[in-house]
């Protein structure tokens, strides 16, 4: 534990070290250093601008995120346990796979607004069928004998979903949530930046048209941040308790 630390914290040093050698070599605003990076992080915070956007950037990810997630689940699952509307639901399926986000964005605008209802709707369009692709096949690899198993000893429903079905399917969450929450950051950004007035993708787009490449990189350390307290807070502790069955 101390060894890997050590070794990631050696690997963060010689990013920032080659960084600040690249800075001082190129000598231009389009490449700040990490100590003029810093500068702007501290002051946005302290402005109260940066948590304020990252804060309508966080309530629109969470929101988004529940709504895809509660839904492709239980569209996967249906899916995955009944093939007859498997075969007939599979083409739209694919259809809303290779719809383009920016797309989808765009439509939502028109049809429902500049609206926060529009922004969320696009963004959960987006995200929607990965869920119901991995919990369709999360649901097809239930084992069979643990499910008849079940029924032999005459477990109820609840009691079937709590101790059978869930833990084989809690894998297929976990990988569900972590891809959703890399792909719903990234999709909120572009709807943010198209149509709203506030939160990360319109401070971004600000800073672009500035040409303010170090509150750019400033914003950017902000949502490396925060990924890396949710991977640790919580996607950690969850893939530990996923493998627990398996033991």
């Amino acid at each position: 534990m101390a060894n890997n630390l050590m070794l990631r914290s050696l690997s963060i040093l010689l990013f920032v070290g080659i960084w600040e050698i690249a800075a001082r070599a190129a000598h231009s605003p389009a490449l700040p250093t990490p100590f003029d990076v810093l500068t702007v992080f501290g002051q946005e915070v302290r402005s109260g601008e940066l948590p304020y956007h990252l804060g309508m950037t966080l309530g629109r990810l969470a929101a988004s995120f529940l709504l895809a997630m509660s839904l492709g689940s239980g569209i996967g699952l249906l899916l995955g346990r009944h093939e007859a509307y498997n075969r007939f639901f599979d083409s739209w399926l694919l259809i809303f796979l290779n719809i383009p986000a920016l797309v989808s964005i765009i439509l939502c605008y028109v049809w429902f607004g500049l609206s926060e209802a529009a922004a969320i709707t696009a963004v959960v369009i987006n995200k929607l069928p990965t869920v119901v692709v991995t919990l369709r096949e999360g649901a097809r690899s239930l084992d069979r004998d643990l499910m008849e198993m079940a029924q032999a000893y005459r477990f109820g429903r609840l009691k079937t979903l709590r101790h059978v079905t869930l833990p084989q399917l809690f894998p297929f969450f976990l990988a569900a949530g972590r891809n959703g929450l890399a792909l719903i950051w990234k999709i909120i950004l572009v709807v943010e930046l198209l149509g709203l007035s506030n939160g990360m993708g319109y401070q971004l787009h600000l800073f672009f048209q500035m040409f303010n490449v170090s509150a750019i990189l400033a914003y950017t350390l902000a949502f490396i941040i925060v990924m890396q307290v949710i991977e640790t807070a919580m996607m950690k502790p969850l893939e530990r308790r996923a493998a627990q069955w398996k033991r």
